[in-house]
Formats: structure tokens, sequence, C-alpha cells
């Protein structure tokens, strides 16, 4: 609840939810900071029922837990579940690099695709160990090589150690949170996606996404081609994707449209 409006009427809505859903447990996620602006404190409280720390789903037929209490938000985006399965073509016998991996929602599906090798960035330590966890759950953890640390010093070092690979992932927090970001926004999307081409191989794979819904897609196209020419590289978009179907966008709020993922070759130019 972000608004002062729905937390009066939290009640009305744990009410609802029970008669319409009859569920196990309802737990409040009530710790963003859109709630600062209303003057709301933040807080996450079950409830109704039980709420589990971890819960079990599948995305694309492969398994995972998502951590439900301690995690961001939900614990888990479905909203990139069509961008993951498109996944599927890209890494088959490729090794791949996952910036910011969260729990292993695109790696531990790379790996799961056939990927030989996958080695996940993310700063958060419990974030690294649920996706060792998930790898497990379907039997790749063979193929998952996690690092902890900050994801452009670790571009960095790994650019320095020769590392490459066939395909990289870039799927970051929301460098664009408020309109006055938008333009140190943009160019952090285009120095991480630069930095990123850097550790391709010859003819390799970018994914490259962003939640951020002042962000429109042309000025997220706009950064991978400036990044790919800072490089003397050619780009070519192979394909588009958008958040899932439970995630409509309306035609009068343009912001709904916030999901945008490019599918890119990058080849010598």
């Amino acid at each position: 609840l972000a608004s002062a409006t729905m937390e009066a009427h939290k009640d009305d809505v744990v009410a609802a939810l029970i008669q319409v859903l009859k569920p196990s447990g309802i737990l409040f996620k009530n710790d963003s900071s859109a709630r600062d602006a209303e003057g709301l404190q933040r807080y996450v409280e079950t409830v109704y029922g039980e709420v589990p720390e971890w819960v079990a789903l599948e995305e694309n037929g492969v398994k995972f837990e998502a951590p439900v209490l301690q995690g961001q938000k939900t614990g888990w985006f479905y909203d990139h579940r069509a961008n993951r399965a498109r996944l599927a073509p890209y890494v088959a016998g490729k090794r791949v690099l996952d910036l910011y991996s969260y729990v292993g929602g695109w790696g531990v599906q790379a790996a799961a695709f056939g990927a030989s090798e996958v080695m996940c960035v993310d700063s958060s330590a419990p974030a690294l160990d649920r996706v060792e966890a998930n790898a497990e759950l379907n039997g790749v953890a063979e193929k998952m090589l996690v690092v902890e640390g900050d994801v452009m010093a670790a571009l960095k070092e790994l650019k320095s150690a020769g590392e490459r690979f066939d395909v990289v992932i870039a799927d970051p927090p929301a460098f664009i949170k408020k309109r006055k970001d938008i333009r140190n926004g943009e160019a952090a999307y285009r120095r991480l996606n630069e930095q990123a081409m850097r550790l391709l191989n010859k003819d390799g794979i970018l994914v490259s996404a962003s939640c951020s819904m002042h962000l429109e897609e042309d000025r997220l196209r706009d950064a991978l081609l400036g990044a790919s020419r800072h490089l003397d590289r050619n780009l070519i978009i192979t394909e588009r994707g958008f958040q899932g179907a439970d995630h409509p966008l309306h035609p009068a709020i343009p912001e709904t449209g916030y999901i945008k993922a490019l599918f890119c070759r990058v080849t010598p130019a």
C-alpha cells in the first residue's frame, strides 16, 4: 500500500482478499520509499494467517524459492517471465554473465536452458546464497559461479582478468526513479552496457533490460547504440521484449510500459 488513502482502508483490503481468494496468509510489504512522500511509516507485517520466509514457484519450467519476507518487494519479479523465456535459443552451450542477478531469475534459467557456465554478480550475499540454492533445485549447481560485489567494479575486474562471455545479461534496478534523474540515469545505462559489451566474445549477445518507467525504449536503444559506436562495434537488435501480459500497458498511462528488454548481437565493425 503506497498511499495514505489505501493505508486507511487496509482492513477492507484484507477482508476482500480473504473473501475472494481464501489465502493461507497475507503479508503487507509496506517498506517502499513511495510511502515516505505520503508521510507513512515503512513496515513489513503478516496481517492474516501464516506466511513462510520462502515460497516455492516455477517459471518457464524452472524451479525457484523466493524470499517473501526479506526479499525485494514481493521477492520475485514475474514481469520479466516472457523475456527470460526468450533466453533459451541464445544460451545453449554458451558462457553467460548475469549482472544484478538477485536470486538467479535470469542466470539459473540460462543454466537450465543449456548454458555451459553461468556467472552471477550481485552485491547481496543472501541473494547469491539463494542463487546457489535455486541452482541446486534444478540440478545445475555445477554450472554456476557467484561473485559478490559492486557490479561496475566487478566488470572492470573481469575485463582486467581477460574474461570473455558469449552472452551478457544486464538487468539492473531502476537507475531513473524520478524525472530529475533522467540525464544521470541514461548515462548510467550507457556506462553499464558499454562495460558489458567489452566482455563479449567476437559475435556475442547482450540482453539489456530496464525497469525504469522514465526511460523510454528509444532512449535505451540510443544508449546501447552510443556504447557500441564508442567501442567500434556493430549493434543489431534481434528481439524486443516487454513486461508480461499480467502487467498490462494502459494506453492513457505510458508509464505503465516500464519494462524494456533488448536482445542484441554485438559484432566487430
